[in-house]
């Protein structure tokens, strides 16, 4: 049985006309009657009555028709899907991101890429910089958000800088600097630091303790945390201070102010990684988002209480 055998007898079926059928589908009649009775020689089943006046459905081609247009309607779906696919407008994108991505512009993506591909299906994974990059070479992540350097290791990673941002300094409110709008970095030589262990963003990691460096100390870590919530909320706590991107400012908390530093040189980097040979034909099309939002070319649609991601 084929697809185009029942196209011919629902032609048939709806015109109840064989010439009529013939000359909408575009063949002659003789090979439009000889796939009907293919079609009933294989069903087993007559399809239709035929005089030389008339032609009208059994019963059972009454009860097939349905089925019939069932089924074409099923294989056009499918040819929909298919090209929808090969068009990247559905599918699965797995994206893992630093615990400090949710504050910069991840997600405005998210929002203006689901806006225009509402049918794939986005599997958020919050990572460390080491465990994107293993789950990038295993293939079992799309695409990573992630500070700077990244290893291209065997992987042929593609990296792509999409943001650029100073270092600012979070304090309890409570803290004797906090009345200064903009606070020396070498004002805070002697303050307890809160910061996180170099594996979880070496990059960032050596750019803070690089920043200090250069004003003449080391910081004194007096507590760690592996995410950048937990570290602003011991900041809230009173347990030290923490140098962070300035994106964090759009984490509030309570008993936490944010204060530029001086001299304000010092910047940290977001990168977009991915593997340049992932052949998923969803990445291209999130791409293509990601940049445009970047270079400031789209504008992100509001954010809304409808659910847009699933996370594992």
């Amino acid at each position: 049985m084929e697809l185009r055998q029942l196209r011919y007898f629902v032609a048939v079926a709806e015109a109840l006309n064989f010439s009529r059928a013939a000359e909408h589908l575009h063949i002659a009649q003789p090979p439009l009657s000889q796939q009907i009775r293919q079609l009933e020689a294989e069903l087993g089943v007559q399809l239709f009555l035929r005089t030389k006046r008339r032609v009208q459905l059994t019963d059972a081609g009454q009860i097939i028709l349905s089925e019939a247009r069932r089924t074409l309607q099923q294989a056009e779906r499918l040819r929909q899907i298919a090209q929808q696919t090969r068009c990247g407008e559905v599918g699965r994108l797995a994206i893992g991101f630093a615990s400090s991505a949710p504050y910069t512009l991840l997600p405005a993506m998210l929002r203006c890429f689901r806006q225009q591909f509402p049918q794939v299906c986005l599997s958020l994974q919050e990572l460390s910089r080491e465990r994107q990059i293993q789950r990038l070479d295993e293939g079992s992540l799309d695409v990573g958000f992630m500070r700077p350097p990244v290893e291209d290791r065997e992987a042929a990673l593609s990296v792509e800088l999409i943001l650029r941002e100073p270092l600012v300094v979070a304090l309890p409110e409570t803290h004797r600097l906090a009345q200064q709008a903009e606070v020396p970095i070498q004002a805070l030589a002697r303050e307890a630091f809160v910061l996180f262990p170099r594996l979880v963003a070496p990059g960032l990691y050596d750019q803070i303790l690089g920043a200090c460096q250069r004003a003449g100390f080391r910081p004194q870590v007096a507590q760690e945390a592996t995410q950048m919530q937990m570290i602003i909320s011991l900041v809230s706590a009173g347990l030290g201070v923490a140098l962070v991107p300035a994106s964090m400012q759009n984490l509030q908390r309570a008993q936490v102010l944010y204060r530029n530093l001086l001299p304000g040189t010092d910047t940290t980097e977001m990168a977009l990684v991915h593997r340049q040979d992932n052949p998923s034909p969803v990445l291209p099309a999130f791409l293509s988002v990601v940049r445009a939002l970047a270079q400031g070319d789209l504008n992100p649609p509001e954010p809304t209480l409808e659910a847009s991601v699933t996370q594992p």
